[in-house]
């Protein structure tokens, strides 16, 4: 009796096992046939001299693709933008979430206001920013009556100014949504015996609130350097695949050799982004749980 109830209870146990796997296995052939297997395609790609003879070259593409100066200005531009862009976009969400936290009226409406840009198509977003920056445009002619001459914003330096005030534009609603939801997380009472001890509000900001904010802040930073990446399309939408100098991204080198074939070069450059991502994303991780672990205690 005993044997035939541990026979029963090993074959119950194989197939519970068997029916999870038999709910997994439709995910994992996804995960294979979408991920895995191009990314393993990538890497076979950047190792080979061409798509035609397919000879192995080992690191060869790494090393020409790190000398290449279309790859390092896109690389410099693109570090630019994000070193600009997410500080500049985190410093206004964080502003108007500590305006948010106090009792004003009409809080609801300006949150609203403020999430706007995340519902309007790319394509409308260009063509507002194009109206305001273009060498004819809106700007240019405010300029122009104060006795200025016309900027070329999208064709000079001043075309990363111009990325940058649409990326703070676009993201700065919903990091606002996220730095209220972590602010009024704060445990009150913490907040009210800083008071009571004659902590001043900028004081309780700096050094209550703002600690208590690090997973927001985490996200949020993880969040923009995604954000920042994308970027390419605006960029694309205002100046096309060859932009000035000024505005040549990581995504214009990647988007301009796809299209010219050079796929081993490609693949070469979309390793170099995704070591460099995984990169920032591990200091990250490392800093939030540091700081994580200080707010805990």
């Amino acid at each position: 009796m005993r044997q035939s109830g541990m026979i029963r209870k090993d074959s119950n146990r194989r197939i519970h096992k068997w029916n999870g796997w038999h709910w997994i296995l439709p995910s994992l052939i996804g995960v294979m046939i979408f991920s895995l297997i191009p990314f393993g395609l990538v890497f076979y790609f950047s190792s080979i001299r061409n798509i035609f003879t397919k000879q192995f070259v080992g690191l060869q593409n790494y090393v020409d693709v790190l000398t290449n100066d279309a790859f390092r200005l896109a690389v410099k531009n693109t570090l630019v933008f994000t070193i600009t862009a997410i500080p500049a976009s985190m410093l206004v969400a964080l502003l108007l979430a500590a305006i948010l936290d106090w009792a004003i009226p009409g809080k609801n409406w300006i949150r609203a206001f403020f999430l706007t840009p995340m519902m309007v198509p790319t394509a409308s977003v260009v063509l507002i920013w194009q109206a305001l920056f273009h060498d004819r445009g809106y700007i240019n002619s405010i300029l122009q009556l104060g006795g200025d001459q016309v900027l070329h914003w999208l064709h000079s330096g001043y075309g990363m100014v111009v990325i940058v005030l649409i990326f703070v534009w676009k993201t700065m609603g919903y990091n606002m949504i996220l730095f209220t939801a972590g602010l009024s997380s704060v445990p009150e009472n913490l907040v009210e015996a800083a008071r009571l001890d004659g902590a001043s509000e900028r004081y309780i900001f700096l050094h209550i609130k703002l600690r208590y904010l690090s997973p927001v802040i985490f996200f949020v930073v993880l969040y923009a350097v995604i954000c920042s990446f994308k970027i390419f399309r605006e960029v694309y939408m205002l100046v096309g695949n060859y932009p000035a100098d000024g505005l040549y991204m990581l995504q214009n080198f990647i988007n301009n050799t796809f299209q010219s074939g050079a796929y081993p070069k490609l693949s070469s450059a979309a390793v170099w982004q995704a070591m460099g991502m995984i990169v920032v994303i591990g200091i990250l991780f490392g800093l939030e749980r540091k700081f994580g672990k200080e707010v805990e205690d």
